[in-house]
């Protein structure tokens, strides 16, 4: 696991980290991001992937994760690992980067965050589809980022599919 960035989790408040790193080969110009949200010192991830089918389970791997629906897995990654480098080369993986951090105590903006993002394995539109150019991981993650403005957090340009809410 990556040591420095487990190391920001607090056990004492809620915090929302925006993750991101480049997609799979060939497709590494674009980014894959990631949510993973602290609770008090539980901590989860949340993200969108393409696990449930047997093609994908032939070049991404197997997977288990605490919850699923549909695309939308909890759990099914360690928390601040990127994706796989390449797709059937499963002990290689892209190094996640934080693109923005919402942080706070009871009431705040990160609890109900948190409390969203818990409650979207059975909320988000578009759990039961994926496509490259949208919906997508990045769609996901800006559904929840367009929430919740306040945390003045964006994706980056080569978020593909950021816009097909």
């Amino acid at each position: 696991m990556h040591e420095p960035l487990v190391s920001l989790v607090r056990k004492d408040i809620y915090q929302v980290f925006v993750m991101v790193c480049p997609a799979t080969m060939p497709f590494s110009f674009a980014v894959h991001p990631w949510l993973v949200i602290n609770q008090r010192g539980i901590v989860s991830r949340f993200g969108i992937g393409r696990y449930n089918t047997e093609e994908s389970r032939r070049f991404f791997g197997t997977h288990s994760c605490e919850e699923c629906s549909g695309r939308l897995h909890k759990n099914a990654k360690p928390p601040f690992e990127g994706l796989e480098i390449f797709p059937s080369i499963h002990h290689t993986h892209w190094k996640g980067v934080i693109v923005g951090v919402v942080e706070g105590g009871a009431g705040s903006v990160a609890e109900r965050m948190a409390t969203y993002i818990e409650n979207s394995i059975t909320s988000y539109p578009h759990r039961d589809y994926y496509s490259l150019l949208g919906p997508n991981s990045n769609t996901y993650v800006q559904w929840v980022l367009s929430s919740f403005p306040e945390s003045n957090i964006k994706l980056p340009w080569n978020a593909f599919g950021k816009g097909k809410m």
